[in-house]
């Protein structure tokens, strides 16, 4: 099991890398980058899920996400039907940036899901819910 925890983070690391030289040329790290990618993912999600899902603080959260926002990747509206509540959206601007960092680290993907056949990826997919929980995945909408 130690292995399969090596393997992870080598993984996540070298994944991650992928794509780095667009957030460096737009000044931001990786604390950055995870907010894009949930934002992306859920157009609309709101503060206090963006919390939920990344579990960190209110205040490590509104740090990186009023960066986002005074540089024009990110914008934060009310919501519709409860106006307290902030909703956030990327920008065209965020959207590029995100477009360009997974376009980026695509291709390693393809080529390990490919080099491993349906079955093993199927089988990686059991173990990452497994590690990450069903509750979470709800919250992002995992699919």
């Amino acid at each position: 099991m130690k292995q399969g925890v090596d393997l992870l983070f080598f993984a996540f690391s070298d994944l991650f890398a992928q794509g780095e030289n667009h957030l460096r040329t737009a000044g931001l790290g990786r604390a950055h980058r995870r907010i894009l990618y949930f934002v992306a993912r859920n157009p609309g999600l709101s503060v206090a899920d963006l919390l939920a899902i990344l579990k960190i603080t209110k205040q490590s959260l509104n740090r990186v996400l009023n960066e986002l926002l005074t540089a024009g990747y990110v914008e934060r509206k009310p919501g519709m039907q409860d106006r307290r509540k902030r909703q956030l959206k990327l920008t065209a601007k965020g959207i590029a940036l995100e477009t360009a960092i997974w376009d980026a680290q695509r291709p390693r993907l393809v080529r390990a899901f490919r080099d491993a056949g349906p079955d093993a990826v199927e089988g990686f997919r059991r173990v990452l819910t497994g590690l990450a929980g069903s509750e979470r995945m709800r919250k992002t909408g995992a699919r």
